[in-house]
Parts: structure tokens; sequence; C-alpha cells
């Protein structure tokens, strides 16, 4: 909308843009840069963001902006069917249902160039069970519809229906009826997309593993890619990563540029992977044609449609230039978040919807702010959520929806004798289940709310269903579980009043490591090897992006593993964030064995019963961990996880996966007053990317030790 207000030149808006400094300040570059060598990086600010305020403010007005001319329009052509507002033209082949041109601010089709059904298409990846090979992930199925339909059509809006039946004869086919959706409103600078999912009892068991929106743009114009305030940059073109301009990695999806077509991209790595995003921020991301002043987003209102709750981590934009909405994947988690569906298994789930949304700037204003106007439209479409005007009856409208709220407390006597409010605790709703069972489950909906300063939350727009109420607390380990069997239906308004979260706990702390955050990112992580770097990450607060830091561990450790301190060691210095193999000369890897070292002095020698050693990882890749006290020798150990995890974590660039929880008796008869070590012991090694990632270790005493804060 602001776009709009400044291509409009009556508008008090571009009045304001077009008056001296502020014209300087928003349209040139150089002018900016002046202002911060002359030491007016102050005035800069100020005039910047006033002028998002005035934006942001006329935006907001209640005075209703005058009516557009432009017609909504429906046209059919040979095997296309287009929707035109006046603004944005958009052509789907019919029947199929793919995204074949987007027409925008005077740019014909801002798509790819290549085939048609490889341009902008909904797609999933499946297998019946037990028939997938090691050689394949499953079947990529671009889903083709076999039947166009109009289900909407006024002067307001369209919305056209693209959907495919499963033939029960069929043994080649995801046995699941798919209709995918798209929808065009009078006066919208964008297009919206959903996708309904459903499989009927008696149908045959499957897998799914994937199921996203992908759209590939024009990689001629679209060179800017912007995913948050602080991870954004030109990006390289897909041809430099073809050899011999490109050269794979460890594994495909990282190059090493060696000869890319724009020399400043020259030596990088290239991997989609470090582009990922936790699922409660994705919101916005998408690319910029910097020569036309044209952006290309994908809005994302709310997350109630993906999987695994607000860490999951999710591609989005990268090199293509591709734009991905991903409603499920097993990213980050692995095989354990594959839905799997038994014979007879009945499922319906609505995806999306998404906005694709378009803006533009007049030439001479800075292209790049088309970024900030475009999460200016985000904070609309939330606002809108759900949205009234969708035609399917399987999206409920908001007064079809419910709500719950509360306020969630934390009791921890040994840090404080009164309950402490859970601040920037995650409180969410999810199928019934287990303790943490929200990170696996993929079936249904979520829906969840960060807890303000006192605590409180309110989750709003629930569909209807039957859920358990779950939590997690920044500074505390464990989740917080709630097994009551909240039935929400559409009005009910639940409020739940004070809940209080017991984190685990026995004694007081002896000594910890680590912050329990459910990531691994306090911990020293080290600067990459020069020859593999992502400029975007240098010096950037998100450093373990950066790929190959797997192989430091063995540069910085090649002969003896890590030895902490646990009495005077930093975790930000000396705990290395990642467990991994330890590369040999000769090409193999062995495990390796951390020493947790501390001392116990006099007063803990009439100590008696179990110590408790909390052991919070944030991530696990076909790893095991055992723990040893003071006998590295000791078989069987004293504590072992066995085989956990298949996330890939550690080659993808990210600093948490699934969250695994232990809690270990330490017998007092294993300990000693002086020094005592504590052996973490990783034993398996095939590969560089086996590994632990820890959140937080801590030993408590026993509790006849207390003497600290309980009242």
């Amino acid at each position: 909308m602001i776009s709009r207000k400044l291509q409009d030149n009556s508008a008090g808006l571009i009045m304001f843009l077009f008056s001296s400094h502020v014209f300087k300040l928003v349209t040139t570059k150089a002018y900016r840069r002046h202002l911060v060598k002359q030491r007016g990086w102050i005035t800069a600010l100020v005039m910047f963001m006033s002028l998002f305020q005035i934006a942001i403010s006329q935006n907001q007005t209640p005075e209703p902006e005058p009516e557009s001319t432009k017609v909504l329009q429906l046209h059919y052509q040979d095997q296309h069917v287009v929707m035109d507002n006046g603004i944005l033209q958009l052509t789907l082949s019919n029947p199929e249902g793919f995204v074949t041109g987007i027409r925008y601010n005077g740019i014909e089709n801002v798509l790819a160039t290549g085939k048609e059904y490889d341009r902008g298409y909904w797609d999933l990846v499946w297998n019946f069970p037990g028939k997938k090979t090691k050689k394949t992930k499953g079947t990529l199925d671009r889903i083709e519809a076999t039947k166009m339909e109009v289900k909407t059509q006024n002067e307001d809006l369209i919305e056209l229906s693209f959907s495919r039946t499963w033939n029960t004869s069929s043994s080649t086919a995801v046995p699941v009826n798919i209709d995918k959706r798209f929808v065009m409103l009078r006066n919208s600078s964008g297009f919206y997309s959903y996708a309904i999912f459903e499989r009927l009892q008696g149908w045959p068991a499957v897998e799914l593993d994937n199921i996203r929106l992908a759209i590939k743009l024009n990689k001629d114009k679209f060179h800017y890619m912007a995913i948050s305030d602080d991870r954004q940059r030109y990006m390289p073109l897909p041809d430099d990563r073809i050899p011999p301009r490109g050269q794979p990695l460890a594994y495909p999806e990282a190059v090493k540029l060696l000869d890319p077509i724009e020399p400043e991209f020259k030596g990088e790595v290239d991997d989609k992977y470090e582009y990922s995003m936790e699922s409660k921020d994705i919101k916005v991301h998408g690319w910029i044609s910097t020569n036309d002043s044209v952006g290309f987003w994908q809005i994302t209102p709310s997350n109630e449609f993906r999987s695994s709750g607000p860490l999951k981590q999710f591609l989005g934009s990268h090199v293509g230039p591709t734009n991905l909405a991903i409603f499920h994947s097993t990213h980050y988690v692995g095989a354990e978040l594959i839905m799997n569906f038994k014979q007879g298994e009945a499922w319906k789930k609505v995806f999306g919807p998404v906005f694709i949304y378009l803006n533009s700037f007049p030439k001479g204003v800075d292209p790049l702010l088309l970024w900030h106007e475009a999460k200016n439209q985000t904070k609309i479409e939330e606002e809108k959520w759900p949205y009234k005007f969708i035609a399917s009856d399987d999206f409920p409208a908001s007064d079809q929806r419910g709500s719950v709220s509360g306020r969630l407390l934390v009791r921890d006597r040994f840090i404080s004798s009164v309950d402490i409010p859970a601040n920037g605790s995650y409180v969410g709703l999810a199928a019934p289940g287990d303790v943490g069972s929200w990170q696996r489950e993929c079936k249904g909906y979520q829906f969840w709310s960060k807890a303000e300063e006192n605590g409180y939350f309110s989750i709003n727009n629930v569909r209807s269903g039957r859920y358990n109420l779950y939590a997690f607390a920044p500074g505390f380990i464990g989740d917080y579980h709630n097994d009551t069997i909240f039935d929400i239906s559409p009005g009910s308004k639940i409020n739940l009043g004070d809940l209080v979260y017991e984190p685990p706990r026995d004694g007081s702390t002896l000594w910890e490591i680590g912050v329990p955050d459910r990531t691994a990112a306090e911990f020293y992580i080290p600067d990459p090897n020069p020859s593999f770097v992502n400029h975007l990450y240098l010096n950037h607060s998100d450093k373990y992006r950066q790929y190959g830091l797997w192989e430091r561990y063995s540069e910085l450790y090649p002969s003896e593993d890590m030895v902490y301190n646990a009495d005077v060691d930093d975790h930000s210095k000396q705990w290395f964030f990642m467990q991994v193999t330890r590369k040999q000369a000769n090409g193999g890897y062995n495990g390796t064995t951390w020493q947790i070292r501390f001392q116990l002095d006099d007063k803990m020698k009439n100590l008696t019963g179990n110590f408790k050693l909390r052991i919070a990882l944030a991530t696990s890749n076909v790893a095991e961990l055992q723990v040893r006290v003071n006998d590295l020798s000791a078989n069987p150990p004293l504590f072992t996880t066995e085989q956990i995890g298949r996330d890939n974590t550690i080659a993808r660039h990210g600093i948490h996966g699934l969250y695994w929880l232990y809690n270990v008796n330490v017998p007092d008869s294993s300990l000693r007053l002086g020094n005592n070590t504590i052996y973490l012991t990783q034993p398996l090694a095939t590969s560089p990317f086996q590994g632990l990632m820890y959140d937080y270790i801590r030993l408590e005493c026993p509790d006849s030790i207390n003497y600290i804060t309980r009242s």
C-alpha cells in the first residue's frame, strides 16, 4: 500500500519524500554515506525513522483509500487461465494449476524462463511404506491437477481450484486427494495460495516427507535476497554452482564458487541451508530486482499449518532465485517427522494460505527499501488473519475459532523463593501427547504464543479440535506439559489462570555449563576456514552458519580432545559448540571423549545419596552419548543414550535440531574430595557429520546440602 502511495504524486507521503534532505536520505545511498562520514548518523536515523512512522501511520489511517477504477477479470486462454486485477496478472496452466506467468509493473513475466511446469508449483515427496531405497528420499510429485473450477468470482475476488482425486485402482499415485487454490483480490498487489490435502477411510498406507510451494524467479532480474533485517545480500547466479564455475563440496548442496559470473562472489561457498529459518521467524522473505525497483515476497501471516512447533527450521529463499513456502519437511529433525499414515487412516489438512506479494518504488528510490515496505505489508496480513475471503469451508473464519489464555510461572526454589513469571516462554496447543511431543507432531495444527513480561499468554484463532497445552521457558531446562484435553469449539474462550512449571531439579547447583535456551549458540564457535566462507556471516551473530565448521574441531584438537574446567573456564571461549568426530590422516574418523573437571571441597565430605547430572542436548545426529565418572575405562558406562537422532543439523549449519533432556544419577561413591572428572564420549564415527550439540549441563548436589533459597 505504501508503494501505491509512492506512485501517486498527489499523496502527502510523496510530497514528504521529495522534500530536500528526506528525499536525498531515502533515495540516495551516497547521501546516507555522506551523513555517516560527517557524523550525522543520528540525524540520518531520526529522519529515516520519521519517514517510516509517517508511512505506517498513513497506511493505518481509518480513512478509506479512493476506490480503484481497475476491474478484476478472469480470462480463459488455450490451456491457461488468467486472473487480472489491473495491478498484477497471474497466469495458471489449465487444468494442471502450475504458475506459468506473473506480469507486474511493466515486467512481462517475473518468473524463470524455463519449462512452464518448472516456474511455480506445489509438490510433495512421498512413498509407500517399506519401498524406499537407500538412494532415494521418495517419489517427487509435482502436483498436476486434472480439474479446474471457479469457486468464487465477483467484483472483489476470484478463487480458483485445481484439484486431483486419487484413483482407488492406482498403485503408483499417492493416495491423497489434493486441491490447490489461488485467490486474487481487487486492488491487491499479489495473490494467495493454499492447498487442501485429504485421505479417506480405507485408503492404503503412505508416507509423506515434504510438502511445499516453490516459485522460481527470473535470474536476470532478481539478484538481491532478503530473509531478515540482518540476513540479506546480493546472491550469486545458479550458473555459478555448475562445474567448472562451481566445485561441489562434502555434499551436493554446498558448492565453492571458483569462477562466478560476478567476480565479487569468487571463493565463497553457496549452500541453501545457510539460509534456513525457524518457523516462528518465517514471516516474510523474498527477492528484489534492483534495476526494476520491484520486490517479490512470500508472506506467511500464521504458522499454524507447519509441522513441529515454533523452533522447527525450514528452507526459504535461496539461489535460483528461488522462493519456497515449505509446509512440512523432515529437515533438522529426521525420519521421526515423516507423516506415516496407516492403512485406512483418514486425514485432512489445509496448508496455507500464504500471500505472494509484489511491490515497487519509483525510479530513483533505493530499491532495497522495498524490504521495509514488505514487512509493513506482513503486519497488515497478520492483522487480517484468519482471512474472511477464503471460499473453502475447511478454512474457518475467526468466529469459528476459539482462544486459550493464562499465565505461566516457573517454580524453582533453588533460584527464587517465589514463582517466576515465564517471560519470553513459548506456550502452545498441539495434538494430545507426551512431554515435548509437539516437536515430532506433524499431522495436525499447532498454535503458539510468546508470553509477555509477566508470564501472561493468549493463544488466539485456534481451530476447533482437541489439544494439550505445551510450553518451554528460556533459562530453564525441560518442557511444560498440561495433559488436560482442551476441546476447542467455535467461539470458545478458555482462561486457565495461573499455571506453574516446575523444571527438573533435585538439589542446588554445584556447577553449570551453558545457558538453557535449547541451542548451542552461547558456546565457542570458531572462525571458518578462509577457503570456505560466506561473506554474509563474517562478523555476524549467526557465524555458526558458515560451511565446514565441523572440520575446525580436528584442527583445534588434532590429537587430544577438549578438556573443560567447570570451576574456572568460560563456556563461550573454551567449550566447542559441537562434539563431532575427529578426522584422521588416512581419511577415517574417530570418536571423541570430552572431559569436565571440577573439585569437591570439604563441605561435601558428609554427603550421601545421588548427585544429579542434567544434560540437555540441542541436537544429535547418528550419535551416542556415554557418561563415565572418574573412570574412563568403566564398562558399561554409568549412562548411555544409545544411538539417537538423525537430524543432520551439523551438515546443515544449524545450531539446534531436536531437543533431548537426560537426567543421570551420579552416586556419591563415584565422586571424591578434590579433583573429579566426568567423561562425555561420543563413540560413533563413520562420518564428519555425526555428533552432538549441547544446550546445557548442570551437576546438582544431593538435596541434603540445600543451602540456597529454599523457603
